[in-house]
């Protein structure tokens, strides 16, 4: 499976997904012009990916600020992660980072961690 990389602007952020070396990571800032356009190729990966996924690994997000349709594609991948680990028995952790003084993005991942069965780590930078 090739790996799906994406460098960010000032707009959209970093995407790195690779089952080689277990990177999955989407870092930046997201406040895409047309967000299911941009977000469109990540989703298509996972998709694939959750054919054949690996057993164990982290999906890291580094997210410094998202617009609101953001927040609904973030939630879609969380998804669709979660039903990877229940279909698939794959054991994926959410490493969740924001900044120690963002209490908004703190509380953003703490939504989602109610929302989906994976494991969340919380980790102010």
């Amino acid at each position: 499976m090739e790996t799906y990389k994406i460098n960010g602007t000032e707009d959209t952020p970093s995407i790195i997904l690779d089952k080689t070396t277990n990177t999955f990571e989407i870092s930046g800032r997201s406040l895409p012009e047309d967000v299911v356009t941009f977000y469109k190729p990540t989703i298509d990966w996972l998709e694939a990916f959750g054919n054949a996924p690996n057993n164990n690994f982290s999906f890291d997000f580094k997210l410094e600020y998202f617009n609101t349709a953001s927040s609904k594609i973030i939630l879609d991948i969380l998804m669709k992660l979660d039903e990877v680990a229940e279909n698939k028995g794959a054991s994926i952790t959410i490493n969740w980072h924001y900044d120690k003084n963002d209490d908004d993005m703190q509380e953003a991942g703490e939504e989602y961690a109610e929302l989906v069965s994976l494991p969340f780590t919380f980790k102010a930078q």
